[in-house]
């Protein structure tokens, strides 16, 4: 009788440990292979972060490019809580030495640094530490894709970790005397590609839109929004755009004056620019009138210009919005579907910035929208929650991957095969036992 018992007892223990073990056992391999997914990530940066150390350009070249690539899939926070000043060191680094393509990949992972590690103490050091490196690489303008780079990821960490209008402003000035070098001493005047005038009046818009109009600093923009009416006349359409856009912002923050050259009138009855007050508002009309009359030629131009009729409907559709806003205060309102959620902006302030940061995502974009908590908290946006499943799928690459028979997942799973195929056993011969022991009885 004793005996029965004790295998009554057995099989019952067997049986409650098998459901319990088959009930979390998908949940264990969930987990089990996250982890190891982040365990070969954070491998992968590791060796990227130690190539960066390497003498041979082309071998930084391409860890720089896994760099990226590992920051636009993922936000890399276990990481950079090891790596930050590492990291950020090692890409400076590269802006310093490197070749006009090393310098372009390190300056996109700065950037991508700055957007990762979000507003704060964090951030505020990449600016500071990045600024006379960057403000050197930019004088340097040799290549016309290496300083687009640097231009884009100056404004980005300047977005995110610049604190008040002075920071700002600066970084703002170190983006204009590329185009505009009067603005600085001692510079060689020479002619910039239409590509880099669009990605200065691209990033110069985007920190402009940070600023309140009544902060800014006229002394700094005197006569500018002269030289960006005379943009507007260029034959390439990226500088037209981007000027159209930058144009469109300097109104709707409603501070035309300080981008014409008229300051506060000074105690003999003239402006800083010695011009009469009323001189100066004629002139402010005059720049009005004449900039929406280039805008309405735009809105409604007939092709000859420019290249791709792709972009001659962008050109049109844009200039047409901005015309309806110069005339009737209407912003065009846009709206992206992100993770099942909408992203809307009714600004020129909001559509500049998410134009801007989704060209300098690319790829890694709708990741960041759901999941980064500074853009989150620029857009004023929440995305749809998703379920612990979700939070754990992984691409089909990486299942792949793991289907290896070395791979710690699968040694995991035959150790957990091998332990229900015991219990299995094990309470299929304690229920035999039970079964003989009922019959004796």
């Amino acid at each position: 009788m004793g005996k029965r018992n004790s295998q009554r007892k057995n099989a019952a223990i067997l049986e409650s440990d098998d459901d319990s073990s088959s009930v979390s056992s998908s949940d264990q391999m969930s987990v089990w292979g996250t982890e190891e997914v982040q365990l070969h990530k954070d491998s992968l940066l590791e060796q990227a972060l130690d190539a960066l150390y390497e003498k041979r350009g082309s071998t930084r070249e391409r860890a720089l490019a896994s760099i990226i690539d590992a920051f636009n899939s993922s936000l890399q926070h276990g990481f950079l809580e090891k790596k930050f000043a590492t990291l950020l060191h090692q890409c400076l680094n590269s802006i310093k030495r490197g070749s006009s393509k090393e310098i372009s990949l390190a300056s996109h992972a700065i950037g991508l640094l700055a957007l990762t590690v979000g507003s704060g103490d964090d951030a505020h050091e990449i600016l500071e530490d990045s600024i006379t490196p960057f403000s050197r690489a930019l004088k340097s303008r040799s290549d016309s894709s290496k300083i687009s780079s640097l231009l884009e990821c100056l404004a980005i960490i300047t977005f995110v970790g610049g604190n008040g209008t002075e920071e700002t402003e600066r970084s703002m000035q170190i983006m204009w005397q590329v185009v505009n070098p009067k603005l600085s001493s001692n510079v060689v005047v020479f002619k910039p590609s239409t590509a880099v005038i669009s990605a200065v009046v691209s990033a110069w818009s985007f920190l402009l839109t940070t600023m309140d109009g009544f902060s800014l600093n006229t002394m700094h923009w005197q006569e500018s929004i002269s030289y960006l009416s005379s943009l507007l006349d260029k034959d390439d359409r990226s500088v037209r755009i981007a000027t159209g856009e930058a144009l469109a912002l300097i109104f709707e923050i409603g501070s035309v004056e300080k981008f014409c050259g008229e300051a506060k009138g000074s105690s003999d009855g003239l402006t800083q620019d010695g011009i009469k007050p009323r001189e100066g508002f004629t002139h402010i009309q005059g720049l009005k009138g004449k900039i929406i009359n280039q805008v309405r030629n735009l809105s409604a131009e007939a092709g000859g210009r420019g290249s791709a009729k792709k972009d001659l409907n962008s050109q049109r559709k844009l200039f047409r919005d901005i015309l309806d806003f110069f005339e009737n205060g209407y912003c065009p309102e846009i709206t992206v579907k992100i993770g099942g959620e909408s992203l809307q902006t009714s600004s020129w302030s909001e559509l500049i910035q998410l134009n801007f940061l989704k060209r300098f995502l690319g790829g890694g974009f709708i990741k960041h929208m759901k999941e980064n908590e500074f853009l989150h908290d620029v857009f004023g946006f929440t995305p749809k929650k998703y379920f612990l499943d979700d939070e754990h799928r992984i691409s089909s690459a990486e299942k792949r991957m793991y289907r290896s028979p070395n791979s710690v997942l699968n040694k995991a799973r035959t150790q957990l095969l091998n332990k229900q195929r015991m219990l299995s056993e094990g309470r299929n011969l304690g229920h035999f036992a039970v079964n003989l022991g009922d019959e004796e009885v």
